[in-house]
């Protein structure tokens, strides 16, 4: 198989392929590092593949429904024991993980064979994968914009043909950025959906979920089903789906009654291209047969900027004191970038009165959301405000307070933490494109637990408006 054909599928698609015998996994993992070896030198999205690795494959089959279709994980504790995982720091370097996380096993369950580590910005802050460890990351669709983050390296191999899929997580909107950044798919599953154990209860205090970014719907509704569900002594289970997700695609789907809007929540101007974006879209949900008119939840942007500042920074301080003590480094300018050693810092002064008043803030948003979703199906917004950012927006080694860093980053990402701190399902789609060739995604948003919902709508829309014929000016089959 030659990489031209190689990134014409997706994983459920290649792994069909592996199953009638037409391809081994073997020649597929092949493919993946060819590809990386080609394009990695511009997108800077592979940390690291894994070649011993792939050497030593023979040509058996890993069961599951992905049985032998190549992937790479985010270089994020990434919970694979024995390998090295760097969370896109200095302070992170040559770090080998001691014990396998259940989503790792989970992982080699579903039948992905892993081929590589993707970068991330570090520690997972920032929205975009730009960092002093590892450099900046690129879109497949332009060598001056941002691939988006933290996830950053997974949505742009995904998006360049790399490999179809690949692991990614999301905190305030770290799957739907670089899926809106580099036209990928990328699903952002309700808190619970998928467990954090035996490690820990739940990642940024329940704000944190980890899944995947894909090319097609369809490898996220089956990733969905290999991934999701409780571990023994998580602290809550959500309701299963009362049938797979995978049978949700191509699946009829009922009128949905839904809301739109586009100007950012954070009250800075969007972007004209992003609201007519959002305005077609909808046009098109009413053509499908849904009740569609214009509306947003009602809430106070300031009070929840804060709140997400106090809840990060001390999730921040936490985690990055006590990794620092469990390899025996200083937290410092030498081996943080500022932005982070900012939020370290400003972390460690957050008091639990102040901690908790950013719970109730997300309390309050949570009720909120739910009265607006007991009267809508689905909230449709763009997934980014504005278009990808240039890369050099961000500095890694400029000194910028932390609040002023996340306002910075309001205008082209108000429409995501929200979800973060409510625990809703949100899937960013790569629905348009802009006059200058960059993706535009498509946030679609459901109540709590409502999965299925999204990627059966999901679903509706990549038929209706298919971007599979989309390819990137960085791309393997180039």
């Amino acid at each position: 198989m030659d990489l031209h054909e190689y990134a014409t599928f997706d994983a459920v698609g290649l792994a069909e392929l592996i199953d009638t015998k037409q391809v081994t996994p073997r020649e597929l993992a092949e493919c993946a590092l060819a590809a990386s070896d080609k394009l990695n030198p511009e997108l800077t999205a592979v940390v690291q593949t894994y070649n011993d690795r792939i050497a030593g494959m023979d040509d058996s089959v890993p069961v599951g429904p992905f049985g032998g279709v190549p992937t790479m994980v985010k270089d994020l504790f990434h919970g694979e024991a024995g390998q090295v995982c760097e969370n896109g720091s200095r302070l992170a370097q040559g770090w080998v993980v001691p014990a396998e996380t259940e989503f790792s096993e989970r992982v080699r369950r579903s039948g992905l064979v892993n081929v590589g580590r993707t970068a991330t910005s570090e520690f997972g802050i920032m929205g975009t994968t730009e960092t002093l460890a590892v450099g900046r990351t690129c879109s497949p669709w332009s060598p001056n914009h941002m691939a988006g983050g933290s996830s950053g390296g997974a949505a742009s191999a995904v998006g360049a043909g790399i490999v179809p899929i690949a692991t990614a997580s999301d905190g305030g909107g770290s799957i739907r950025i670089p899926a809106a950044s580099c036209g990928v798919v990328g699903l952002k599953p309700s808190r619970g959906r998928i467990t954090w154990g035996p490690q820990i209860a739940e990642a940024l205090s329940g704000w944190a979920v980890h899944f995947v970014v894909s090319r097609t719907v369809r490898d996220s509704a089956v990733a969905l089903d290999a991934l999701s569900g409780p571990y023994v002594g998580d602290p809550f289970t959500i309701a299963a789906p009362i049938r797979p997700y995978r049978s949700e695609i191509g699946a009829p789907v009922e009128p949905l009654r839904v809301a739109f809007c586009h100007q950012p929540w954070s009250g800075h101007e969007g972007d004209p291209q992003v609201a007519a974006a959002t305005e077609e879209t909808a046009r098109q949900l009413e053509a499908l047969g849904h009740h569609v008119e214009k509306a947003q939840p009602a809430f106070e942007w300031e009070p929840f900027l804060q709140a997400m500042t106090d809840v990060w920074s001390s999730d921040n301080a936490h985690t990055i004191d006590a990794f620092a003590k469990l390899v025996g480094r200083e937290v410092s300018d030498k081996t943080l970038e500022v932005a982070t050693l900012n939020a370290v810092e400003f972390g460690r002064r957050v008091s639990a009165v102040e901690l908790m008043d950013a719970f109730d803030v997300a309390n309050a948003l949570a009720r909120t959301m739910g009265w607006f979703f007991s009267k809508y199906d689905v909230l449709l917004t763009p997934t980014l405000g504005r278009l990808p950012a240039p890369l050099g927006v961000y500095e890694p080694s400029a000194a910028t307070e932390l609040r002023d860093v996340f306002d910075t980053w309001s205008p082209l990402e108000s429409f995501l933490p929200v979800f973060n701190a409510t625990g809703q399902p949100a899937i960013s789609l790569p629905l348009h494109m802009s006059e200058e060739g960059l993706p535009i995604g498509m946030q679609l948003v459901g109540a709590f637990g409502a999965e299925s919902l999204l990627l059966r709508l999901a679903s509706q829309l990549e038929q209706a408006q298919p971007w599979a014929h989309r390819i990137p000016p960085i791309h393997a089959s180039r």
